[in-house]
């Protein structure tokens, strides 16, 4: 399947996400991939039905997500439409900011590929497991996908780092790494290194690190109700049929939840140390929203510049008089109080109001960056923002007049008025000159040589935030990776085992079968695939034969003797049975 099957809400998605879906191509899961959704959600089902939170068990049926197949993502949408909600498939992780932009517009991103069966209890990839399965279920509930995507929205405006993009491709590598069947192990050391080395690195985090440490401690493994009883609601948690049972011990400390999460950082290698209890979903818009209070999208001024700055990537400041610029900002000027006088970006830059390109000025007309002084003028106490027809005048502000003025910063202007762009409430926040010069002590900041000079009006930056203000202006505003998800190459070994397991699947499905036929398929697996210990399992649901049964009890135990890590796995399995089956205490 090769085309996308959209919806009201997809369709509605920026061109800059819609980059990143693709094909769920249903037809690849396997047998074995089959197998593997089909024994880990019957084993959450049964555990997590007595540890989640009430709504995980409602939102498996209402989400349309069944516990014996991979669920079609198409089919999910025709009822995730009735929450408000939709689902896209994505390759792998996808860059933060693009994530969280997904989840503001209500559209959850599912990576489409599944774990391997070595990584049956948990992979730092993301999967249809934990994606669906972990995710998708709690949505159901009003408050908390109210919280999903308001932390979306916020999110999306995080600055990031440079540091966080390292760390994104990094972890991005290693995961695919450990699904891909070609990787050596020399190959996933050097990839688990490089991220442990970054997460080990002491910096401080920049804004899109501290909502992406709610992100983990509430949506991925958070826990909700009192620190002496919590329920799980984690997707992180709720799909790992290992850390579910294991975060609930009591050497695992469950913490309050706080804005202090925004500090704890976390390694997506290891089990995690501690854990956050919130008492309701609506604690954690609380939460939210005293963070969003100390971002730069509400205070601006120098320090969001310089996060813009810093991060190297798109981004927007907005002036007082709703100017908004949107493009790589490279430099600025600051006076001694700290304000900022002067900014500038480079390559394709767009001038905005509420959040629409300017006419005229998008990356066409600047695609060489843009700059302009910022302030009051000297010895005038009106900002030009907030000069009326008579003050302009006053102070020769015409159309088609040679202007020449200085600001308070000792930042001069002198060129022809072409014209000027007002905002909504008639105050001027663009002025556009010819033939015009800009300087700063000895420094030439603007020549006429450069072509038209448009200046920016405002006298401060209320507001600073990732990405564009018109997503219209960049279309491809988030790099996609270089690293791409690998399909697991199949000898002709594995497309026999996965027969097998076909075999079984159909029997299961009501087709007719005799024990005979069980019978051949595990001898099969002895011969051929010794150590295959899923459809072994599959097998012992399946036959009444009590000679059989001994004889597969006896192949576990056997690869429990080899392999001691699988024997929770497979008595986990054995306890998932419709039926009694001894397996003795070995």
């Amino acid at each position: 399947m090769d085309t996308i099957e959209s919806n009201e809400l997809i369709a509605k998605l920026p061109p800059h996400l819609k980059q990143f879906i693709k094909p769920q191509q249903y037809e690849e899961y396997s047998p074995i991939n089959q197998a593997v959704w089909r024994y880990v959600m019957r084993k959450n089902v049964q555990y997590l039905a007595q540890v989640a939170h009430s709504s995980y068990v409602d939102g498996l049926a209402q989400t349309g997500i069944s516990i014996d197949e991979v669920p079609n993502i198409y089919g999910m949408n025709r009822i995730l439409k009735e929450i408000g909600w939709a689902a896209v498939a994505v390759d792998g992780f996808i860059p933060p900011n693009a994530f969280m932009e997904f989840q503001a517009y209500k559209v959850l991103v599912i990576a489409s590929d599944i774990r391997q069966l070595e990584n049956i209890e948990y992979t730092p990839a993301p999967d249809i497991i934990h994606e669906a399965a972990g995710h998708a279920p709690i949505i159901a509930n009003p408050d908390y996908a109210e919280y999903l995507r308001r932390l979306g929205e916020i999110g999306a405006k995080a600055i990031l780092s440079e540091y966080d993009i390292k760390l994104y491709e990094a972890v991005r590598k290693l995961s695919i790494l450990k699904e891909a069947d070609t990787a050596s192990d020399a190959e996933i050391k050097v990839a688990n290194e490089e991220v442990e080395q970054l997460q080990e690195m002491e910096v401080e985090f920049s804004e899109m690190a501290q909502i992406r440490n709610l992100q983990w401690w509430t949506v991925e493994y958070g826990l909700i109700g009192t620190t002496d009883a919590p329920k799980i609601y984690g997707a992180g948690l709720l799909s790992s049929i290992g850390e579910s049972q294991s975060c609930m011990q009591e050497t695992v400390p469950k913490l309050p939840y706080s804005i202090a999460a925004t500090e704890m950082g976390f390694d997506i290698t290891k089990p995690q140390p501690q854990l956050y209890v919130t008492p309701d979903f609506s604690y954690l818009m609380e939460v939210l929203q005293e963070f969003a209070s100390t971002m730069s999208i509400q205070k601006g001024g120098h320090t969001g510049l310089k996060k813009l700055i810093n991060s190297g990537m798109v981004g927007t400041i907005e002036l007082s008089t709703g100017l908004q610029v949107s493009g790589k900002f490279k430099r600025m000027i600051i006076n001694e109080d700290r304000e900022v006088i002067f900014f500038q970006t480079e390559g394709p830059t767009a001038l905005a109001y509420r959040e629409k390109e300017l006419i005229g000025h998008g990356v066409s007309t600047h695609p060489d960056g843009f700059s302009s002084p910022l302030g009051k003028l000297k010895n005038i106490n009106l900002a030009i923002e907030n000069m009326g027809p008579v003050d302009l005048k006053a102070y020769n502000f015409y159309d088609g007049e040679r202007l020449s003025f200085q600001f308070e910063s000792g930042i001069r202007v002198e060129g022809l008025n072409v014209t000027g762009i007002r905002n909504v409430k008639g105050k001027l926040m663009l002025i556009q000159l010819k033939d015009c010069t800009v300087t700063y002590k000895e420094e030439v900041l603007f020549k006429p040589e450069y072509g038209m000079f448009d200046m920016a009006v405002g006298k401060d930056i209320i507001s600073a935030f990732a990405g564009a203000a018109d997503y219209n202006s960049f279309p491809n505003l988030y790099h996609k990776s270089d690293t791409i998800t690998k399909k697991p190459r199949k000898s002709r070994i594995t497309l026999q085992l996965e027969a097998l397991y076909q075999e079984v699947r159909d029997i299961r499905n009501n087709q007719p079968y005799n024990e005979v036929h069980l019978k051949r398929i595990f001898e099969t697996i002895q011969k051929a695939h010794n150590g295959d210990w899923l459809l072994a399992l599959e097998l012992l649901e399946l036959t009444k034969d009590e000679n059989l049964q001994t004889g597969i009890i006896g192949y576990l135990k056997q690869i429990i003797g080899k392999h001691p890590k699988l024997a929770k796995l497979i008595k986990d399995g054995i306890e998932l049975l419709p039926k009694q089956v001894s397996f003795g205490n070995n």
